[in-house]
């Protein structure tokens, strides 16, 4: 029979599941949008596979970068709407989930540059295909940069102005928007390149799973326990239909502990983001929180 301390220690581990779950973002209250969403003030990306039909490797490319950007369209649009709606006891999380955002922005912006852009142009042994896209990075990373050192400059919540904030993305908008709808294009046209591999080839079969690989890799490496949940909480599954309503694919039971256990280290953060645990858009925060304000000083004053 087990004794005091073995009971003790085996019982940790669910302890800290219990704990977990219990900040998980499926348990977070979400109800549909009645203000200003996240599908502005920067438009959303329309699939290539959703206007075309195609399914070759590029087109199929060029989706899953559009859905990927989507995430990150809608959480600048989560950030744009939010600040200057913010309760003085939200700020230090919303600075928080911001900083989220660069970061994936960041390591996303990186890995293209690193890895993705140098394995496709070895595939068509061009090296000027992506000449324009690099052109647009370079458009807004000082922008970007100036968006990172204002937050991480911060003393305290205390002094979050999102005047400032928004004149900062007010900054690099127009060129950041204007490059994650441009690289979609720039990839989905790469399927009448000369060089481009054959359906039903060996090199296509391999260039489909350098994109898928590449894919995978991408956001887990950014960071699993804030960035996949950024990611994950700003992916709409209705959208186009429902098309896209199981991707990325994995298991369902890696997805929900993705969002609800890795995603219940940071759970503060999550409440800012435009898609509940289950991919459905909800009221984003700031919104809800003025509105349950509201309701308390109402309640107050009837009490009086």
């Amino acid at each position: 029979m087990a004794g005091p301390r073995t009971t003790l220690i085996l019982s940790i581990p669910f302890m800290i599941i219990g704990f977990l779950l219990s900040r998980a973002p499926f348990k977070m209250i979400a109800v549909p949008p009645s203000h200003p969403w996240a599908d502005g003030p920067m438009k959303l990306i329309t699939t290539p596979q959703y206007q075309t039909k195609k399914t070759d490797i590029f087109t199929a490319g060029a989706t899953h970068m559009a859905l990927l950007h989507n995430s990150i369209l809608r959480g600048y649009n989560s950030i744009y709407q939010q600040a200057p709606h913010l309760l003085d006891q939200d700020k230090a999380d919303f600075i928080a989930y911001a900083l989220v955002w660069y970061k994936f922005v960041k390591s996303h912006h990186d890995d293209e540059e690193q890895t993705l852009f140098t394995k496709v142009e070895e595939l068509l042994q061009d090296k000027t295909v992506f000449e324009e896209t690099h052109k647009e990075h370079e458009s807004f990373l000082a922008g970007l940069a100036s968006f990172e050192e204002y937050l991480t400059s911060l003393k305290s919540p205390a002094e979050f102005s999102s005047e400032r904030l928004l004149e900062i993305m007010n900054s690099f908008q127009q060129p950041f928007e204007n490059h994650f709808h441009s690289e979609i294009a720039t990839i989905a046209k790469l399927s009448d390149h000369a060089n481009a591999p054959k359906e039903g080839t060996a090199e296509n079969a391999a260039a489909s799973a350098t994109f898928k690989a590449w894919g995978k890799s991408t956001v887990t490496k950014a960071g699993v326990t804030d960035v996949v949940p950024f990611f994950l909480l700003n992916l709409d599954r209705t959208v186009e239909d429902g098309m896209w309503a199981n991707w990325p694919p994995m298991p369902a039971l890696i997805r929900w502990g993705l969002i609800n256990i890795a995603g219940a280290i940071r759970s503060g953060l999550w409440k800012f983001t435009s898609c509940d645990s289950a991919g459905q858009p909800k009221e984003l925060w700031a919104f809800q929180a003025l509105e349950l304000k509201k309701l308390r000083e109402e309640r107050q004053k009837g009490e009086l």
